[in-house]
């Protein structure tokens, strides 16, 4: 049997089977160093990047010892982003799939507090949420945490960074003093060691060495004098590369906003993603994006880590990253899962210092290279050939994603060849699908029935 098996471990048998039918044959560095820690029940300092497969390194563990006739809180998972909370679920109820009992709920700020803690009363094992909404329902008593037994700290240096020590501390003060505590970070600042002491009990460390070194993303970098050539180098690049996916990374949510709508006046397909925004909003740009409707995302570097995006070709610095982790998080996006990538950093004189993060990431030749030829701009702006319908029903009406390509295929007048990802979320469902058929297919689906209910169903715009 290969050593990095998941059928070595001493997991439940319906986990196993669940793995072997998902195809996770082989464990990843972080499960295979991290998993037989967690399944001991010792504490665990987890160091690895975003995307080494460690969200499954402490799922699987929490899964396998749970207390299934038990619905109340056992497992805290942490997180620093909404969208990395609501992976985190997706991933987990995917492993749980084939085990009875299992109640997995997210708790995260951008919906109203009442509906949480009505689920909340109705009971959950497995808690995942921000700190601050995690700490608002323990404040009003919707949420006890007397009966946990692990607690995790997933992507810890994110959270600090962003201002959550105070609201940690109050959450793990909260929990009883003997549990399991298990800390995932991509990077290990002092503040990370001082938490550490603090909260974890004779803890185990591992640390993964990332296996991309950056050899399969290739660096560019381009000198721009004033904003006026920085987005005419932008422009000029995306239409070079013409990617069917590309993130844009900006300093400021100011910056967001200016480059999204310059973009969009000139015709791009494009959508802006910001601490500003509301939940439903931001729900509805990253669905958008990684289903590729929309080819280019511009994004504060919130957006570096926990963006599920499978396959992206193209990133832009807009402006250099303040730090090389941030760097290295930003282009770390492209050239993914063995594929090539391409990242491409804007600078001025003045920012021209802050190439030295590149060499400290990675070797890279910092060296400017001509802009791409002007007459770029004559080709058409970057659209899509996808679009994206919302449906007003998810989950929680036992939605799946057969249920909607049945409701669009049926009578034959389409066929699944022209629909693309998928998404059901608790209340709503989105689907890709092509751009010729979209508003019939929307009409199609409001006039009908999804799993003999009528539902609402709109394209949406842009």
């Amino acid at each position: 049997m290969n050593s990095n098996s998941f059928q070595q471990l001493p997991l439940a048998a319906e986990l196993l089977q669940n793995l072997d039918s998902l195809g996770y044959a082989e464990m990843t560095p972080i499960q295979a160093e991290a998993l037989p820690v967690v399944l001991a029940g010792q504490d665990l300092i987890a160091q690895a990047k975003t995307g080494s497969g460690k969200t499954a390194a402490f799922a699987l563990g929490l899964l396998h010892k749970l207390d299934r006739e038990e619905f109340a809180p056992q497992a805290l998972v942490l997180a620093p982003t909404r969208e990395l909370a609501e992976q985190i679920a997706v991933e987990t109820r995917r492993l749980a799939r084939s085990t009875p009992n299992v109640k997995v709920l997210t708790l995260v700020g951008g919906t109203p507090l009442p509906p949480q803690a009505n689920a909340l009363k109705k009971g959950a094992q497995i808690i995942i949420g921000t700190p601050g909404r995690v700490e608002d329902h323990l404040g009003k008593n919707t949420l006890k945490l007397d009966t946990l037994t692990t607690l995790v700290l997933d992507e810890a240096d994110r959270m600090l960074d962003m201002g959550f020590q105070e609201s940690i501390d109050k959450i793990v003060s909260r929990s009883p003093t003997k549990r399991q505590t298990l800390l995932f970070s991509a990077t290990f600042p002092n503040q990370i060691s001082a938490i550490a002491k603090r909260v974890l009990r004779d803890p185990k460390t591992v640390k993964i060495e990332s296996a991309d070194d950056g050899a399969q993303i290739e660096q560019r970098f381009f000198q721009v004098g004033d904003d006026e050539e920085r987005m005419l180098a932008l422009q000029l690049v995306l239409q070079q590369q013409r990617p069917v996916s590309a993130l844009v990374f900006c300093a400021t949510k100011n910056d967001v906003r200016a480059v999204a709508e310059e973009l969009g006046r000139h015709g791009h397909s494009v959508l802006a993603l910001h601490g500003d925004l509301e939940q439903r909003d931001r729900d509805q740009v990253l669905v958008r994006f990684s289903n590729k409707s929309i080819p280019v995302l511009v994004a504060t570097d919130v957006a570096a880590r926990g963006l599920d995006i499978d396959a992206l070709d193209l990133v832009i610095n807009y402006q250099p990253a303040r730090d090389p982790e941030v760097h290295t998080h930003r282009i770390g996006r492209t050239g993914r899962a063995g594929e090539t990538g391409l990242a491409c950093t804007l600078y001025n004189k003045r920012e021209a210092y802050k190439l030295t993060i590149a060499t400290k990431s990675f070797d890279a030749d910092t060296s400017a290279l001509p802009l791409p030829p002007s007459d770029l701009l004559k080709q058409p702006p970057l659209r899509s050939p996808w679009a994206t319908i919302a449906i007003e029903s998810g989950r929680k009406n036992k939605i799946r994603p057969g249920d909607i390509v049945g409701a669009i295929t049926a009578g034959g007048e389409y066929n699944s060849d022209q629909l693309g990802k998928i998404t059901v979320q608790s209340l709503r469902s989105f689907v890709a699908v092509d751009r010729k058929i979209a508003k019939a297919a929307a009409a199609k689906l409001s006039s009908g029935k999804l799993k003999g209910r009528k539902v609402k169903a709109r394209l949406i715009a842009g």
